[in-house]
């Protein structure tokens, strides 16, 4: 695409409402543009139809039109959750028009420099820290992207002088083409989206335009513990500033000493340190900035998130010293592993933001205790034989949604028999409230309720925040 300013007079169509498109929309409206603003839900669905009607956008809902992209399209602005088979998005590329996604219109408003985060899972948690820490610093962060505040409506809040602090999904980052990240972040690669990509190629190529359009004098920051990230280091142009939690590395943020893989927290694990480290003459310069324990989010994979963010901090000009207050005052962000109450003695965690079986592997391995497991939802193909091991030191599961049967079967290999399966005779809520009852029923005081479904919630929720907030309203009225 070319500059938004130049689409004045010229006809860009918004495929998709939601917030990200309210806010493009109304972006090239202000510019000038003829916007016309499509969702194929109907007109009583989609609340901000008015307000953008009021602006005198043009607005459709209730299906796609076969007219919708013709030969005066200039622009078409997807939506990012809306795949490419869509047929206004097939149309658009057999008619040569450009398709991106508001990221992409975003950075070329933006005056002030952005910080990319991605990867498959840590996204939200890191990409709240660096905002936390670069706040601390008086660096003036304004966090937006996949986490909240679309970009569009960042960029016109910020100055030059502001850090934009972006978390960006595949879906965001496929629809680009000339975005650009002063510092990027990719904190680990899984299976996952793969029914939106069609599988891994296109799913990583995704996450790699993050890097694309990197300078020299830009920073990369990679997860050296992570094979697929690792290897793409070679290939890029910004410096590399990698970080990793089982490596001590001449350069980059690491743990000392390092965790070994497969061992997992136990009672004599020594005291491990956070640090930055930079090759200098003669070895390496070492920088101390917190202990482990310090961490104010428990689990090894959230020290990952820490080094990232700590990585990405620096890198931004952070001091070194400001950095462990408020890592340490930090306690989590909603629904990933958020503790929610005591009942009966049993303790509730809302992780509802895990939706792959990476995450909520790393999330069962981060609590301590006997656990009994909600978990299941959208059906993307995974067979979930990744949970296997996670699965044989669990006390008991309740499984709901698409999956219940799938992860039942590795239960069974994995030789759980406290479990339950909740079937969806009435609506999603009632269904997730009857999980948290069976749940209840299968723990014991000093046992722990975990939600972390290993899916995605769109077989019966609207977003994984409804799901979380479903269970934690459960939890408390137990």
């Amino acid at each position: 695409m070319n500059h938004p300013s130049t689409y004045r007079g010229k006809r860009v169509v918004v495929l998709g409402l939601a917030r990200s498109g309210v806010s493009v929309a109304k972006l090239f409206h202000k510019l000038g543009a003829e916007v016309v603003v499509n969702d194929k839900k109907e007109r009583d669905l989609c609340p901000e139809a008015d307000e953008l009607a009021a602006l005198g956008i043009s607005v459709i809902c209730g299906g796609h039109p076969d007219d919708l992209i013709d030969d005066r399209t200039a622009l078409l602005v997807k939506n990012p959750g809306i795949p490419y088979s869509a047929p206004p998005v097939r149309q658009a590329e057999e008619l040569g028009v450009d398709i991106i996604t508001e990221v992409e219109a975003a950075y070329w408003l933006s005056p002030a420099p952005i910080i990319g985060i991605t990867g498959s899972n840590g996204k939200t948690t890191t990409t709240t820290l660096i905002g936390e820490i670069l706040d601390a610093a008086g660096m003036k962060p304004i966090v937006a992207g996949n986490i909240g505040l679309p970009l569009c409506d960042a960029v016109q809040e910020v100055e030059a002088d502001n850090w934009i602090v972006a978390e960006l999904s595949s879906f965001q980052l496929k629809g680009t083409s000339a975005f650009r990240p002063r510092i990027a972040l990719l904190l680990n690669l899984a299976e996952t989206h793969l029914d939106y990509h069609g599988g891994m190629e296109d799913y990583v190529a995704s996450k790699r335009k993050l890097f694309a359009n990197q300078e020299s004098g830009d920073t990369a920051i990679l997860n050296w513990d992570d094979a697929v990230c690792r290897s793409i280091a070679s290939e890029l142009t910004a410096k590399v500033l990698p970080f990793s939690l089982y490596e001590r590395l001449d350069e980059g943020l690491c743990v000392e000493p390092p965790y070994v893989k497969g061992q997992f927290d136990g009672e004599s694990e020594p005291e491990r340190q956070i640090v930055y480290r930079k090759r200098a003459e003669g070895g390496s310069e070492v920088t101390v900035i917190m202990p482990v324990d310090a961490l104010g989010i428990p689990g090894r994979h959230n020290t990952a998130n820490a080094l990232a963010a700590i990585a990405a901090a620096l890198a931004a000009g952070a001091a070194p010293e400001g950095i462990a207050e408020p890592l340490t005052r930090f306690k989590g962000v909603e629904h990933r592993l958020e503790f929610v109450c005591v009942r009966n003695g049993v303790s509730y965690y809302n992780d509802s933001k895990a939706t792959n079986p990476t995450a909520t592997t790393m999330s069962v391995r981060s609590l301590k205790g006997p656990i009994v497991l909600v978990a299941g939802g959208l059906d993307r193909g995974s067979d979930y034989m990744e949970l296997l091991p996670v699965f044989k030191g669990l006390k008991g599961l309740v499984t709901l949604g698409e999956t219940k049967e799938k992860l039942l079967r590795v239960a069974d290999l994995a030789g759980l028999t406290k479990t339950q399966s909740v079937n969806a005779e009435k609506d999603a809520e009632s269904t997730l409230r009857e999980a948290v009852k069976q749940a209840a029923k299968l723990a014991e005081p000093g046992d722990i309720v975990l939600l972390s479904p290993a899916c995605a919630s769109w077989d019966m929720f609207a977003s994984y925040e409804q799901r979380g907030s479903i269970f934690k309203q459960s939890a408390h009225t137990l």
